[in-house]
Parts: C-alpha cells; sequence; structure tokens
C-alpha cells in the first residue's frame, strides 16, 4: 500500500517535464525584456507623455525619434531628403552647446 502512494500517475508522464520548460522559459524571456528596457532607459516609450530623442547627435548616422501621443515617429536627416508626407527638406546649419549650456546656431 506504502508503494502505491509514492508511485503517483503523473510522474510516467513525459510530457510533464516539457510544461515546466515551457514556463520558465517564458519567465526567462519577460524578465529579459525588463532587463533590457530598463537598462536602455526606454520606459519613455510606455509612458503618457511625449518626448523627442536625439541619437548620435551631429554624426552622419544621427536618429530623431519623437513620440506624440500614441504616435511613433523615426526621422533620418540628410542633405536632401524627401519625406512620406512629400514635403521636402534639407540641412540649413548646425546647432552647438556650450559648456555654460547657451546653444549657438550657425547656418550654412
Amino acid at each position: 500500500m506504502k508503494r502505491h502512494l509514492l508511485h503517483s500517475p503523473t510522474d510516467d508522464d513525459p510530457m510533464s517535464v516539457v510544461s515546466n520548460l515551457f514556463d520558465v522559459a517564458m519567465v526567462f524571456a519577460v524578465a529579459l525584456m525588463v532587463a533590457l528596457v530598463s537598462r536602455y532607459n526606454m520606459t519613455e516609450m510606455f509612458s503618457q507623455e511625449d518626448f523627442t530623442i536625439v541619437k548620435n547627435p551631429g554624426k552622419a548616422d544621427m536618429e530623431i525619434i519623437t513620440k506624440e501621443g500614441e504616435k511613433i515617429n523615426r526621422y533620418t536627416p540628410s542633405d536632401d531628403q524627401t519625406t512620406s508626407d512629400g514635403k521636402l527638406g534639407r540641412r540649413v546649419g548646425t546647432a552647438y552647446e556650450l559648456e555654460n549650456g547657451e546653444i549657438i546656431y550657425v547656418p550654412e
């Protein structure tokens, strides 16, 4: 009678191990996503506030990312660029920020 209590019918089920591995993988994936969002300071993407981020300012691969409401726009400036709206844009100058926080605009 004691042997019957030690062996339950679920011990012989090989699929029980697979379901446990799936649960562990899902917990790991969620933890990884939370860690990446907090590491790269991307928590603004989930807030209700509007914002603008400039990646690689002043370099050739600079990007401007803006969030307005639920819409996120990504703009990569170049010398001459046509947007999806059909509007034409071009670079007209450079802005420099000094050590005291003052910004100087130099037209080209």
